[in-house]
């Protein structure tokens, strides 16, 4: 349990950041351009934190497989991004290997 508040909170900060990038349209817009470059540090700051007590290989899988998860969705849902068979399939197969490194464990 100890440093799964801090990888969540990284991977929400980096969801964050990452609809804050795009929002920045190429950094032309002020708002959105700050949050992303003030919230991608403070993601890895946070992911550093979590480093602290679990493996790096779970952690970065976690963190980037639940990151890339959550923007496809919201890409399809808010964005009108395309979600075919085969995305939807990859993106299931992310979260299949994510959980499978969980069960093996998270211990140092």
């Amino acid at each position: 349990m100890a440093g799964a508040l801090e990888l969540g909170g990284a991977i929400l900060i980096e969801i964050i950041s990452t609809l804050a990038l795009r929002a920045s349209d190429g950094f032309s817009k002020p708002v959105p351009s700050l949050i992303a470059a003030i919230g991608y540090p403070l993601c890895f700051y946070l992911l550093s934190l979590a480093l602290k007590h679990m493996t790096i290989g779970v952690a970065y899988a976690v963190w980037s497989g639940i990151g890339t998860a959550v923007i496809a969705a919201i890409g399809a849902v808010a964005f009108g991004e395309t979600l075919t068979a085969i995305r939807i399939a990859s993106l299931a197969m992310i979260i299949i290997g994510v959980v499978g490194l969980e069960i093996g464990g998270t211990g140092r």
